[in-house]
């Protein structure tokens, strides 16, 4: 059984490994704030999950603890990464610093529409 943990560790923080590294070349290569963020949002959430799960399946031998508390901080990555990336685009928003690629129609800010009618229903 001990063995299996092991592998399965292995792979989980190899696969977690993978995805920080390619969220790290998103975040370089990527044009905008907007993409940036998705980039690296993606890759935290993914490759965060898999490395502390894999070091819970590590660590299962010595003490259930381990898994316990490394599902609890899977859950919490779970929660606050989108919730943290959702505040940091839209304070971007509000900064003026909208997206840079650009859809057939010439548009690509489809939250403009919406905060003009928030706006316009705030003054009535």
């Amino acid at each position: 059984m001990s063995l299996l943990f092991e592998i399965i560790g292995g792979a989980l923080i190899l696969i977690g490994s993978i995805f920080l590294l390619l969220g790290g070349l998103g975040i370089l290569r990527m044009p905008d704030v907007y993409n940036r963020l998705q980039a690296g949002t993606k890759a935290t959430t993914l490759g965060g999950m898999s490395l502390i799960l894999g070091v819970g399946f590590l660590k299962v031998e010595d003490d259930w603890t381990w898994m316990v508390k490394a599902l609890i901080i899977v859950i919490f990555i779970a929660f606050s990464n989108p919730i943290s990336s959702h505040a940091l685009a839209r304070a971007m928003y509000k900064r003026k610093r909208y997206p840079l690629i650009k859809n057939d129609d010439g548009n690509m800010d489809a939250y403009k529409e919406v905060s003009e009618n928030i706006k316009k229903e705030d003054k009535k």
